[in-house]
C-alpha cells in the first residue's frame, strides 16, 4: 500500500472542499494586545489587528499574571517533574485547585493539561464509576464531550440543541433506577447561543439525574467574580460538576473540573487522561492562580467586555452584515460557503490587516461556515470602525448575501 499517498488523497480531499487550514504565523505584542504582527510565508512582516482570540480579557498580558508566572520560574525552575501521581505535583497546583474551588464554592477542584482532556477524561471516568450509566448529551456540545461519552462505552442519547421538551421526553423513556448525567454547555461558542440552566436542573432533579455542565466559554466572562453564566444565573450551587478552562478568558492553559470532594477524588484517581499524563509547569500553575483570582475582583474587566461585543453586534446589524442571533459575548457572522469564507478571510488578513480565521466543517455543519468574531475590552473604536468598513467593502466585493440594514 502506498501510504504516503493516502495522506496526500486526505489533504486533497478537505483542500477541494475549501476547508484547508492555513496557521497565520503571528507574534503577539507583549503589553499591545490584541495587536501583533504577521509573518508571511516570503518572511515579511505585517502588522495586524487580531479579532478571534480566545483570551477573551487579554489576560495572556496581564501584568499580575506575568509577574507571577516570572516569580514561580525563579522559585521553581520550569517543568513540574512528571505525573501528578508520581512527582508532578506542586504546590503551585494545589493552590490553583483552591483557588478554583473557591470560584465554583465547591468542595473540591481538579487541574488537567487542557479542557479537551477535562471533559474527555471526567466523561469517559463516570461511565467506569457509576455502573449501567444513562447520558444525555446535547446535540451542539464540544467534540471533547462527544469523545468522552463515546469512549466510555455506555448508554447514551443526544436531546436536540438546547430543546429540555425532547430531553424530558429521553429521560422520562430511560429506566427509573438507572444512574443518569445530562451534559451540556452555558455558553455555546459557534453560536453564541446559552442554556436554559435552571430548566436543566429542574429536570435532573425531577428524574434523578446529575448535572455536567462545560462553562469554557463563560468562566471568567460572566457572573460577579467571574465564576460563568451558572453563577450569573445564580444555580451554580445546584450543578453537580462545573467544567472549565484556563485557556480562554484566563489567558492560560489547561482546564478543570469543580464539585464535590468525593467525586474529584475518584476522578483523580480513576481517570486515565489524569493519571498518566506529565502535569503542567509550576509557572502555567501561578499564572492561572493570578488570573483566576484577580478576575474575581475586576467586574469591570466583564463589563467592558460585554459592551465591545454588543456593539460589535450592532454595527454590523446597521452595516447589514449577516450576524446570527447570538445572546453572548460570541459574534458569529454567517457566510454559509466554505470557499468565501477562506477567502474573505484571507482579503481581510492581507489587504486590511484584518486577523479573523474561518470557521468551516467539521466545526460547523456544511452550509453554515462563518466568521467568529470576539471583541474583548481591548478592541477599540478605531479598530471597530477598521473592522466595520472592511467587511461592508468585501461583503459587497465578494458579493455575500446580506441582512437588512438596522435603521
Amino acid at each position: 500500500m502506498d501510504y504516503n499517498a493516502a495522506f496526500e488523497a486526505a489533504v486533497e480531499t478537505v483542500r477541494s472542499e475549501g476547508r484547508y487550514r492555513v496557521f497565520a504565523n503571528l507574534k503577539r505584542h507583549n503589553g499591545q494586545f490584541p495587536r501583533a504582527t504577521w509573518i508571511k510565508p516570503d518572511g515579511v512582516s505585517q502588522d495586524v489587528t487580531v479579532w478571534c482570540s480566545n483570551d477573551y480579557l487579554g489576560m495572556g498580558q496581564n501584568p499580575v499574571v506575568l509577574e507571577a508566572m516570572h516569580k514561580a520560574i525563579d522559585e521553581a525552575g520550569s517543568g513540574s517533574g512528571g505525573t501528578r501521581n508520581i512527582s508532578g505535583t506542586t504546590w503551585y497546583h494545589n493552590a490553583l485547585e483552591a483557588e478554583l474551588a473557591d470560584l465554583h464554592q465547591k468542595p473540591a477542584a481538579l487541574v488537567f493539561t487542557s479542557g479537551y482532556v477535562a471533559n474527555e477524561a471526567t466523561l469517559t471516568t463516570l461511565y467506569k464509576i457509576l455502573p449501567g450509566l444513562i447520558v444525555f448529551s446535547d446535540a451542539l456540545n464540544h467534540a471533547s464531550m462527544i469523545a468522552g461519552i463515546r469512549n466510555g462505552g455506555g448508554e447514551r442519547h443526544i436531546f436536540r440543541h438546547n430543546d429540555l421538551e425532547h430531553l424530558e421526553e429521553l429521560l422520562k423513556a430511560a429506566p427509573s433506577n438507572a444512574p443518569k448525567l445530562i451534559a451540556f454547555e452555558s455558553v455555546y461558542s459557534m453560536d453564541g447561543d446559552i442554556a436554559d440552566i435552571h430548566g436543566t436542573v429542574a429536570l435532573a432533579k425531577k428524574y434523578g439525574a446529575l448535572t455536567y455542565i462545560d462553562e469554557v466559554h463563560a468562566v471568567g466572562l460572566y457572573g460577579q467574580r467571574g465564576a460563568g453564566v451558572a453563577e450569573r444565573d445564580g444555580i451554580m450551587d445546584q450543578i453537580d460538576i462545573i467544567e472549565g478552562t484556563l485557556g480562554k478568558a484566563f489567558g492560560m492553559m489547561g482546564g478543570y473540573i469543580a464539585g464535590s470532594a468525593a467525586m474529584v477524588d475518584a476522578i483523580r484517581l480513576w481517570a486515565s487522561g489524569f493519571i498518566f499524563t506529565t502535569s503542567l509547569p509550576p509557572a502555567v500553575m501561578a499564572g492561572a492562580t493570578a488570573s483566576v483570582r484577580w478576575l474575581k475582583e475586576h467586574n469591570e474587566r466583564r463589563d467592558a467586555h460585554q459592551e465591545r461585543a454588543q456593539t460589535l453586534m450592532r454595527r454590523f446589524r446597521e452595516a447589514g452584515i449577516p450576524v446570527l442571533p447570538s445572546v453572548s459575548h460570541i459574534v458569529p457572522v454567517l457566510v454559509g460557503h466554505a470557499h468565501h469564507c477562506k477567502m474573505i478571510s484571507d482579503m481581510l488578513l492581507n489587504d486590511f490587516s484584518i486577523y479573523v480565521q474561518p470557521i468551516n466543517y467539521p466545526t460547523v455543519p456544511k452550509g453554515t461556515e462563518r466568521l467568529r468574531f470576539t471583541p474583548s475590552p481591548d478592541h477599540d473604536d478605531t479598530m471597530m470602525d477598521e473592522l466595520v468598513s472592511a467587511m461592508d467593502k468585501l461583503w459587497s466585493h465578494c458579493n455575500v448575501a446580506r441582512m437588512p440594514a438596522v435603521a
